[in-house]
C-alpha cells in the first residue's frame, strides 16, 4: 500500500486498517506522529506485525509510547543510499522448539545483526585496521547489496569503496560499535562532531544530554512540552575552534539549561553556547533532519545577535 504524503498518518492509519497491512516501515519523526495524532485510533494499527524504523536514530520516548499506544514494538534497522539500502535489522525474538531457548532477535539501543550474506567491520577511521567487540570507529559494510560504484565518479568511489582480505567494503562515515552478540550500536555521524577545545564532542550527545535536562525544566504547558523538538549545531569559533548551538521549536532560557546540564556533570563541552527558537527544524523529505540546511540557519541567527 503506497501513499504520497508520510505526514499524513491520518489517512495511513485507515489504509492500513483497511488493507490490513501487516508491515509498516518508517523515520522515528514519521512515527512518532502516530501517537501524536488524536485521531489515529490504536486500532487502526491492530493488523500490523511489524514495525520497522530506520533512515535515523530512534529516540526512546517515541519507542515507548508507540508501545503504550499501539501495543506494537518498533524494530530499528541501519543502511545507506549504497547498501541498497538495508544493512542491519532488529527481528522479533524466536523460541527453539527444540530446546526451548530463547533467540535473541533485538536489542533496542542497537540496529540489529546484519543481513543474511552481509558483513560489519568496525576499523580505525585513518588506518582501516579491525577493532575488538566494544571498541568504537568507522562502520564498515560488506556485501551483496553494496553498490558497485556512484554513476560516472570514480574518485568519489574510490574514497568510499576499499577491498580488505578478498571482500569489498562501503566506509559508512558512521561511528559505531557491535557488541559480543554481533549487534550493532550507532554513535553518530563521523561529520556529527563539534571540536571545542580541541576534544570531539558528539552532537547526537548533546541532543541526548538536553532532551533529558528539558524533562526536569519548565519550558511551558505539557503539550509543548511533549512536542518539543531540539537540533545541536556546531559552527566555527575563533577561541575553540568549534561551538555547539541548539534549534528548538520551543522557548528554553539558556541559563537555566545550562545550570541543569551541570547539575547532570555533563562535560563543560557540551553546554550550548546560544539557543534559537524556530518554528520548525529544518527537513528532508524522508522527514530526517536536514544538517546542512540546520547550519546555514544557524549560522545566521548567530550573525544577526552578533555573538562573537
Amino acid at each position: 500500500m503506497c501513499h504520497p504524503d508520510p505526514t499524513d498518518v491520518v489517512n495511513i492509519a485507515k489504509a492500513v486498517s483497511k488493507h490490513k497491512v501487516t508491515l509498516l516501515c518508517a523515520t522515528a519523526t514519521f512515527l512518532r506522529l502516530y501517537t501524536r495524532n488524536k485521531k489515529v485510533q490504536p486500532l487502526m494499527l491492530d493488523s500490523l506485525r511489524t514495525v520497522v524504523a530506520g533512515a535515523e536514530r530512534l529516540p526512546e520516548t517515541v519507542r515507548t509510547e508507540f508501545k503504550a499506544k499501539f501495543n506494537k514494538d518498533i524494530y530499528e534497522g541501519y543502511g545507506a543510499n549504497e547498501t541498497t539500502p538495508v544493512a542491519s535489522v532488529n527481528i522479533p525474538d524466536k523460541l527453539d522448539p527444540n530446546d526451548w531457548r530463547i533467540q535473541q532477535g533485538n536489542k533496542p539501543g542497537t540496529v540489529g545483526m546484519p543481513l543474511p550474506g552481509c558483513a560489519f567491520r568496525i576499523v580505525d577511521p585513518v588506518s582501516l585496521a579491525s577493532l575488538a567487540a566494544g571498541e568504537s570507529g568507522l562502520i564498515l559494510i560488506s556485501g551483496n547489496q553494496v553498490m558497485s560504484g556512484y554513476l560516472n565518479d570514480v574518485t568519489k568511489t574510490e574514497e568510499v569503496l576499499v577491498e580488505l582480505d578478498g571482500r569489498r567494503w562501503y566506509k559508512t562515515g558512521d561511528k559505531g560499535y557491535l557488541d559480543k552478540d554481533g549487534f550493532l550500536s550507532i554513535i553518530d555521524r563521523y561529520s556529527r562532531f563539534a571540536k571545542v577545545g580541541g576534544e570531539m564532542v558528539s552532537l547526537t550527545s548533546v541532543e541526548q544530554e538536553v532532551g533529558s535536562a528539558l524533562t526536569a525544566l519548565e519550558i511551558g504547558n505539557s503539550d509543548v512540552n511533549i512536542a518539543v523538538e531540539i537540533l545541536a549545531v556546531n559552527l566555527p569559533d575563533a577561541k575553540k575552534g568549534e561551538r555547539i548551538v541548539l534549534l528548538s521549536t520551543v522557548k528554553i532560557e539558556l541559563k537555566s539549561l545550562k545550570d541543569r546540564l551541570i547539575s547532570q556533570q555533563v562535560n563543560p563541552l557540551m553546554l550550548p553556547l546560544a539557543i534559537y527558537q524556530i518554528d520548525e527544524l529544518p527537513k528532508l523529505g524522508s522527514g530526517k533532519n536536514d544538517f546542512a540546511e540546520a547550519k546555514k540557519l544557524a549560522l545566521q541567527l548567530t550573525l544577526s545577535n552578533k555573538i562573537q
